[in-house]
């Protein structure tokens, strides 16, 4: 009879083998920030949420710490350089970091205004590149072998109208993403990002309350539904978690088949 295989290594469930870890959510207050702050605080790790506003992150890390978890709130704007150096010295190291803060306006090709287009650049792609540099930094010290997870888009892997740059930053993100994750696998780090379709958020409210803009981007979804934040939390979850443990430089649609046609 033939020998039963060995099981693999698998963290238990559901702790995903994150307690004791810290993590660093930016735009934590709300939306898929908190929806991934949530998931990785249940999951065992002490969160950081992180975003301009105080009183609406620290009403988001007052709700985590109510449930029995482990959640401060850091006021930061990712497009303050000094201030991530404050926040990520203060608060640091980190094993894992998801940035989530995010910036949109609407608006077409032609009409986009170039201070437009720098905010959506700044927050989205440099915001991004310059938080992950400071905690990777970090971690390259303390000889930490983390995972960063970056909230891309759909709109990462193909195009879209009337983004006003947003598609264009994304493209970015997925680039950047990808350079991370090169340059800091021989420090066991790893970089990917989940590329959300249509999300239920604030940021998202109005597009998604007006018909003549939900009726064809549902359409658009092959599942026949948007997403919900806490779908994307999964997602981060997986990658932020040693399940993922040789997942590096992969960007991980999240889209209900949007990308697939």
């Amino acid at each position: 009879m033939a020998e039963p295989p060995e099981l693999p290594a698998l963290p238990a469930l559901p702790g995903l083998g994150l307690a004791g870890r810290r993590a660093l959510v930016t735009g934590g207050g709300r939306g898929i920030g908190f929806a991934a702050a949530a998931a990785l605080a249940g999951a065992g790790a002490e969160v950081v949420l992180a975003a301009r506003g105080r009183q609406e992150l620290e009403a988001a890390a007052g709700a985590l710490r109510a449930a029995g978890h482990g959640a401060r709130a850091a006021v930061l704007d990712v497009t303050d350089r000094a201030a991530i150096a404050r926040v990520t010295g203060a608060e640091g190291p980190f094993h894992i970091l998801v940035n989530a803060a995010g910036f949109l306006r609407r608006a077409g090709f032609l009409e986009t205004r170039p201070e437009d287009l720098d905010r959506t650049l700044a927050v989205n792609l440099r915001g991004a590149w310059d938080v992950s540099q400071a905690v990777a930094a970090g971690m390259v010290a303390a000889g930490i072998r983390g995972s960063i997870v970056n909230v891309s888009s759909q709109m990462g892997l193909v195009g879209g109208t009337r983004r006003g740059g947003y598609a264009a930053s994304k493209w970015g993100l997925e680039g950047a993403t990808r350079e991370m994750a090169l340059d800091l696998a021989r420090h066991g780090i790893r970089a990917n990002t989940v590329c959300p379709t249509f999300t239920r958020t604030a940021m998202n409210a109005a597009a998604l309350a007006d018909p003549a803009f939900a009726g064809p981007a549902l359409a658009g979804i092959p599942l026949g539904r948007f997403a919900e934040p806490a779908d994307v939390a999964g997602a981060i979850l997986f990658l932020a978690s040693e399940m993922s443990a040789m997942v590096t430089g992969t960007a991980l649609a999240v889209d209900g088949g949007f990308t697939a046609q």
